[in-house]
């Protein structure tokens, strides 16, 4: 049995091996797109967004669960951060494979298969949370998360393939910001489960997600799209490790969306650490962490939307100025012991992470697309690749976050080097920016 999408058949005839799998996709071509390609290209958007979105909750789940854990499992604060950092690491990690397989296997096809394998943590977190638990369980149980943080490259590769260049920017900024989304939603989950039924019932955390698990995994099912011209990409990934900018931008994206998720699993026990006169207990805790991943999520749309239309490159290298200045803020609150100051300056990081985040990565396309010489097909397996790359050793820069905190407040009780050390990078992101990609002879001003 076939499927059509009720359009002319010179102008969407999608012969295809099941109903799921489309093989011509012509984004770029004016009448394709708004006689089916748009709404297709949306359809998908959509469910991806969804996917994303229940993935990043699963892979913050440990942000959330360290709010529970009582003086009985006997953590100190050190080793809430570790908790918080491997799942980092471990999704991290798991987001090259995770690009590679929507161009092997199909993109509707790879969101089902690790839409279903969140089922895995968040049933080993439901088994292990109780007093008594060993630290090494809770950190092998906090590992496994990780496989929510892969799903994000794979949902970015296959959006890439469906949209034209002039709107890459708007539709994975949509598509991250949806699923940047999950930190703050499971953070709210948390909250309401702590002042609904206490801080001794973290499974109802988990209770929440796995249903939405399977939604996710059936929506992908039946709604999703395959396409096989994403599918033909022999070599993509080897060609785009060869390639410098994929390590230039790579770095840059360490700066903005390693920011956002660092903060974002970090902040709570900054917070309780920093100021725990002011914030003694989870739940207060709780109260405010949510607001600086829910800031960053919906900023990064932005991002991607002023990358369309000025250039990600132009508004990456005023944006590092924006993250160093609210960084600053950040350091001289915590140096004042000012509270309200501390708070504002980390909304504003969450917020220019955000932006950041969204602008870098349509940077990516930009590029390649630039170098293909106008070959569609070359420039969607080059970034295809090129976002698994950038997704997995930004998403490494959550860990050094969370590590830089860590080794600040055994070191110094307050996180003061870490804030100077974030200024500092933030200054060698700007400089990168300014001279691979806007001080550039003879360049063009689409390169990036």
């Amino acid at each position: 049995m076939t499927t059509t999408f009720n359009a002319p058949a010179e102008t969407a005839n999608f012969p295809r091996r099941s109903r799921y799998w489309i093989d011509d996709w012509r984004p770029e071509d004016p009448t394709f797109w708004s006689q089916n390609g748009a709404r297709i290209a949306r359809r998908n958007l959509v469910c991806s967004v969804f996917c994303e979105h229940v993935g990043f909750s699963i892979w913050s789940l440990w942000s959330v669960m360290v709010l529970f854990l009582s003086p009985a499992y006997h953590v100190d604060a050190p080793g809430r951060f570790v908790l918080t950092a491997v799942p980092t690491l471990v999704g991290a990690a798991l987001r090259l494979p995770y690009s590679l397989l929507v161009t092997k296997v199909g993109g509707r096809n790879w969101t089902i298969v690790s839409g279903l394998l969140l089922l895995i943590p968040a049933i080993l977190a439901a088994a292990v949370m109780r007093p008594g638990v060993s630290y090494t369980t809770l950190l092998f149980v906090a590992a496994v998360a990780g496989v929510g943080g892969g799903n994000f490259a794979s949902s970015m590769t296959n959006v890439n393939a469906f949209y034209p260049q002039r709107l890459k920017g708007r539709a994975l900024g949509i598509n991250a910001g949806g699923g940047n989304l999950g930190v703050a939603a499971a953070q709210l989950v948390g909250l309401t489960v702590l002042l609904g039924v206490g801080a001794a019932h973290p499974r109802v955390v988990i209770g929440i997600y796995i249903p939405l698990i399977v939604v996710a995994a059936a929506l992908a099912s039946r709604f999703m799209n395959n396409l096989t011209h994403a599918t033909n990409n022999r070599h993509g990934m080897r060609d785009a490790f060869r390639d410098k900018d994929t390590w230039l931008v790579s770095l840059l994206y360490i700066g903005t969306f390693g920011s956002f998720i660092g903060f974002g699993f970090a902040l709570g026990q900054v917070l309780q650490v920093q100021f725990s006169d002011d914030f003694g207990t989870p739940l207060k805790v709780a109260e405010v962490t949510f607001l600086g991943p829910l800031i960053g999520s919906l900023m990064r749309p932005v991002g991607g939307m002023l990358a369309d239309r000025l250039g990600g490159a132009r508004v990456s290298v005023v944006n590092f100025v924006a993250m160093a200045a609210a960084a600053a803020v950040v350091l001289a609150a915590s140096r004042a012991d000012s509270l309200p100051l501390f708070f504002v300056g980390f909304m504003l990081l969450f917020a220019f992470s955000g932006v950041g985040s969204g602008s870098t990565y349509k940077m990516i396309p930009a590029i390649f697309a630039a170098k293909s010489g106008g070959d569609e097909r070359i420039a969607v397996r080059l970034a295809g690749a090129a976002m698994g790359v950038a997704g997995a050793i930004g998403a490494f820069g959550g860990v050094l976050v969370n590590l830089a905190f860590r080794e600040s407040f055994v070191a110094r009780r307050t996180g003061d080097a870490a804030y100077l050390g974030f200024i500092a990078f933030y200054a060698v992101c700007f400089a990168l920016t300014w001279f691979a990609y806007l001080r550039r002879v003879g360049g063009t001003p689409e390169r990036a």
